[in-house]
């Protein structure tokens, strides 16, 4: 377990690139029951004003989160997580797409030893989650 003494506002506690590609999107469809087809066909994404597929911002809300589980190696520790979505993740049908997740410590809670990780996660140099943070108990 990690210790909360051994930790300063700033730490790099993780980080960790996803490669999504369309499989992984049609198979988030099926787990979440999420079908619009802007998230498999390009066409209808282009018809809707789009410029290709994109992830499914819950996938990539769901992503983002993964690196600071596994650091804190239990994910009932995380006490509460909040993102707002900024920009859209375009999953390229050939080449997919990279997401690039920097989890940092934002602030420290002594008297109740909660840690707020914030979190940067980046498709093509661009942040595409503001506000991300996640708050986990580590007493």
């Amino acid at each position: 377990m990690v210790d909360f003494s051994s930790l300063t506002k700033g730490d790099v506690v993780a980080e960790e690139t996803f490669h999504l590609t369309r499989d992984n999107l049609v198979r988030y469809a099926g787990a979440s029951g999420d079908f619009n087809p802007i998230h498999y066909r390009d066409d209808i994404a282009q018809s809707v004003g789009l410029p290709g597929v994109l992830a499914h911002g819950m996938l990539t809300m769901g992503l983002a989160v993964q690196p600071v589980s596994n650091w804190v190696g239990d994910p009932a520790r995380i006490v509460d997580y909040q993102v707002r979505f900024t920009r859209p993740v375009l999953v390229d049908g050939a080449t997919g797409a990279d997401v690039t997740v920097t989890a940092t410590v934002g602030a420290l809670e002594e008297d109740t030893q909660i840690a707020r990780i914030d979190l940067t996660a980046k498709y093509n140099d661009e942040t595409v989650l503001g506000k991300a943070q996640v708050r986990v108990t580590l007493a």
